[in-house]
């Protein structure tokens, strides 16, 4: 990959890479640090990236893997040495909206806002799987692919988040219906 085929990566797929990571991290900050991780990370292993290929993908999958390893490592030291927990900062950016009028919008945004901090909830190993599923719009395949585990491996995963999150949504979900 050249410098220009670079460029176009980081102009076309540059925002998806750090929403994604936003949502990954749950913190503008960390969100920052992932997203200059993975084009760094890129950088170093620009001989091995195909363009022919999709590129998205494989800065998705360069994304979640330093994010795990991050985590791990986080845990590994929390085990050895009792520190602070991660400082998570909730500042992700809210959806546009369409026009609506004050009371509709302030109640799409507090349904946003939960399902964002149900979703933020979930266990790191749910979390990423979801992200990648409905915010990027991966396949199953995609997904293990991605994160190196087997299909079934993530087919489970869906299944025991959206579970997770059906239960801690019940309150929204069943104030809309009539």
């Amino acid at each position: 990959m050249t410098k220009a085929e670079l460029a176009e990566c980081i102009d076309a797929y540059g925002t998806d890479i750090y929403s994604f990571c936003a949502y990954l991290t749950g913190s503008r900050q960390e969100a920052e640090d992932l997203y200059q991780d993975t084009f760094l990370k890129v950088v170093e292993l620009h001989e091995t990236i195909k363009t022919d290929r999709n590129p998205k993908n494989y800065l998705l999958a360069v994304a979640v893997r330093i994010w795990k390893n991050k985590k791990r490592k986080f845990a590994w030291r929390k085990r050895i040495a009792q520190i602070q927990t991660l400082t998570e900062d909730k500042e992700i950016q809210s959806c546009a909206g369409i026009e609506q009028s004050a009371e509709a919008q302030y109640l799409h945004n507090a349904d946003i806002q939960a399902v964002r901090t149900a979703v933020a909830a979930l266990p790191h190993r749910y979390r990423a799987v979801v992200l990648l599923y409905y915010m990027e719009g991966m396949a199953v395949a995609q997904i293990a692919a991605v994160m190196k585990i087997p299909e079934g491996t993530v087919k489970s995963r869906l299944y025991h988040a959206r579970r997770i999150l059906e239960k801690e949504l019940e309150v929204v979900l069943n104030e809309k219906r009539p």
